[in-house]
C-alpha cells in the first residue's frame, strides 16, 4: 500500500516505490520534483527563496534554491539514486501580486525563484523534462514514483499531469 507523504514549505523529502510526494501552496514558492526512473527515488523540495546567501539567517537549507536541491540530490543518492538518471519537473513560482507584475521585477519572487532553479538545475547538469511555472495562481503537486509524472492542481483550473 502506498503513502503519499506531506512536504511542508520550506522543506524536502525523498521516497521510495510505491509512494508519493505531494507539497501545497505553491504560490511564488517553486516546486522542485526529481526522479530517477531507474530506480524509481523520488524527491520534492519547496523551496521559497532564490539564494542562501541574500539571508542572513538560513539554516534551513530547503528554503533556499540554492541550497534545497542539492540536499534533494544528496538525499537521493544516499537511497541508492544515479544523478545520471536523475530528471527534474517544476511548478509554481507564480507573481501572486499584480503590483510586483507591473511595477517591479526585483518584487516578483515568483520569477526569480524560477530563474534560480533553472540556473541550479543546469549547473548540475539535471535536465528539465517538463514545466508548469508562473502566472499568477497557486498550485499543489504530487509526484508518482512508479512512473514520474507531476501532477498539478489549481483552484479553478483542469488538474493536468507533467
Amino acid at each position: 500500500m502506498s503513502e503519499t507523504i506531506k512536504v511542508g514549505m520550506a522543506d524536502l523529502k525523498v521516497c521510495k516505490l510505491p509512494d508519493c510526494l505531494t507539497t501545497l501552496g505553491l504560490g511564488s514558492c517553486v516546486g522542485i520534483a526529481l526522479y530517477d526512473s531507474s530506480t524509481k527515488i523520488t524527491g520534492l523540495a519547496h523551496i521559497m527563496l532564490p539564494s542562501s546567501k541574500d539571508i542572513k539567517n538560513n539554516s534551513n537549507i530547503a528554503k533556499f534554491a540554492d541550497t534545497g536541491i542539492v540536499e534533494t540530490l544528496r538525499l537521493m543518492e544516499i537511497e541508492g539514486a544515479k544523478r545520471s538518471k536523475i530528471t527534474a519537473k517544476i511548478a509554481g513560482g507564480a507573481c501572486m501580486f499584480a503590483f510586483a507584475m507591473k511595477d517591479n521585477d526585483s518584487l516578483n519572487v515568483g520569477a526569480r525563484n524560477v530563474e534560480a532553479v533553472k540556473r541550479i538545475l543546469g549547473e548540475l547538469k539535471i535536465p528539465i523534462l517538463a514545466e508548469d511555472t508562473g502566472e499568477n495562481y497557486g498550485r499543489t503537486v504530487i509526484i508518482d514514483s512508479n512512473t514520474g509524472l507531476l501532477t498539478i492542481k489549481s483552484v479553478g483550473k483542469t488538474e493536468k499531469q507533467i
